[in-house]
């Protein structure tokens, strides 16, 4: 059994987003690996309570670091947690370094024995944080999977600003900070997300790079029923309520149309867009077919998504789209931006993708698609049941477990991946459009 040192800052069951995504990836590789799961401290309560898998637990106690960084960066976002990401992610930058620091002063003399194949670092999953363990490691070294480096598209400067997102002017700062090219130079495996990632790091290091989506579903909570025809639809939104998922499009859209008012669209999510959402709604008098039910976890969403058919998500700077590839395996029939991570997981004959344009544009396009496809039953189950077997064949926690398995046994064999390793039908050469400027 492979012997794995995983790496995981971000790797929490309760905390939304990245942290559940490591821990999730964690815990279906430590079924198939001998796994030592290595985070930080602050996730300790939650993984005592529920475990991980098989993975042997241990935590490192960066507090002293980690707790007056915290407190800065909630001052910068203004307390805002649904906004400003980029100001967490660029101060984090000096945090990932000493907790790797720590790392490697505990764990040097094991590598250096043996004990180990692989270091793994899996979290966290920016390509803005280097790995000091990536220049220190004596056995293969694998780093992801990465996401980031998407765009703003130029239209949307409006929803830039409204995200708080100023420092995302100088993100490309981070490509000169120190241990930044020399991780990955020095890594032997880099796992990175879709052709926007991919573009965003050192192209020297490409031929160390696998296509490598983060995203996986648990089909415990996410799978297809066998629906009932039904006269009245259900179009579905689910995501954070924030500007640049653009919760309004949807919203819109049935303002817009006498066809989808005589359907039903449901709202999931809360975030500072909710007030805009309601505005939309009471304005045009959408009590009837719009309905908000704010946030809701995991298995409700699960729930919601069994019972809808049409998955609406406009969002134009999607890095993952795990909620996309959720509503797939559901069996709903996915209308997505062709742009950033749904571009790619909605794969031809899965749904419909629709051009990227400025907001009025993205309301007109998406009023026009979802019009056919509720007119249209048909083509919805046909795009639903394509899905779900899409999702189901590439993102399955265990099958992206069988996937990682064959990547970690090809380094430990050769010390070198072959990016064409996996098969998954995702592209490489995608080109980004409409850039925003750094100017």
């Amino acid at each position: 059994m492979v012997r794995v040192l995983m790496l995981a800052e971000d790797c929490n069951p309760d905390w939304p987003s990245l942290p559940v995504v490591g821990y999730k990836f964690a815990r279906e590789i430590s079924k198939y690996a001998d796994v030592t799961l290595v985070t930080q401290i602050r996730n300790q309560p939650n993984l005592d309570r529920d475990g991980c898998g098989n993975a042997k637990l241990v935590y490192i106690n960066t507090e002293e670091f980690a707790a007056p960084l915290h407190k800065l960066i909630v001052m910068l976002r203004g307390g805002q947690q649904d906004t400003g990401w980029t100001v967490s992610t660029g101060l984090s930058y000096f945090h990932s370094l000493y907790y790797e620091w720590k790392i490697w002063q505990k764990y040097r003399k094991a590598l250096r024995a043996g004990e180990y194949d692989i270091v793994h670092r899996l979290t966290p999953m920016t390509p803005t944080h280097p790995s000091l363990m990536a220049m220190f490691s004596p056995v293969p070294f694998i780093l992801g999977p990465l996401n980031g480096g998407l765009p703003w598209p130029e239209a949307f400067q409006a929803e830039l600003q409204r995200e708080r997102e100023w420092l995302s002017y100088l993100r490309n700062i981070y490509k000169f900070l120190p241990f930044v090219k020399s991780t990955y130079m020095k890594a032997d495996a880099i796992l990175a997300a879709f052709a926007h990632t991919i573009a965003d790091l050192p192209k020297a290091a490409r031929s160390k790079m696998i296509n490598y989506p983060e995203v996986g579903i648990d089909p415990n909570l996410f799978s297809t029923p066998v629906r009932a025809e039904k006269e009245r639809m259900t179009i579905l939104y689910a995501g954070r309520l924030v500007p640049y998922k653009l919760p309004e499009v949807v919203v819109r859209t049935f303002a817009n149309s006498a066809i989808l008012r005589q359907h039903r669209l449901v709202v999931v999510g809360e975030g500072p867009e909710r007030e805009r959402l309601e505005a939309i709604v009471a304005e045009n008098n959408l009590e009837s077919c719009v309905e908000i039910v704010g946030r809701k976890p995991q298995s409700e969403v699960g729930a919601l998504m069994r019972e809808a058919d049409i998955f609406a998500f406009p969002s134009i700077r999607e890095l993952g789209a795990g909620v996309v590839i959720e509503a797939m395996a559901c069996g709903m029939a996915p209308v997505v931006v062709d742009y950033g991570g749904p571009a790619d997981l909605v794969q031809p004959g899965c749904g419909v993708k629709i051009q990227m344009g400025n907001l009025d544009q993205l309301v007109q396009r998406f009023t026009h698609e979802l019009e056919q496809l509720v007119q249209n039953p048909e083509q919805v189950t046909a795009y639903g049941q394509a899905a779900h077997q899409h999702a189901m064949q590439y993102y399955s926690w265990e099958a992206k477990a069988d996937q990682m398995l064959a990547i970690y046994q090809q380094l430990i064999r050769d010390r070198r991946v072959i990016p064409e390793l996996l098969d998954l039908p995702i592209s490489t050469t995608r080109k980004v459009p409409m850039l925003v400027s750094n100017k």
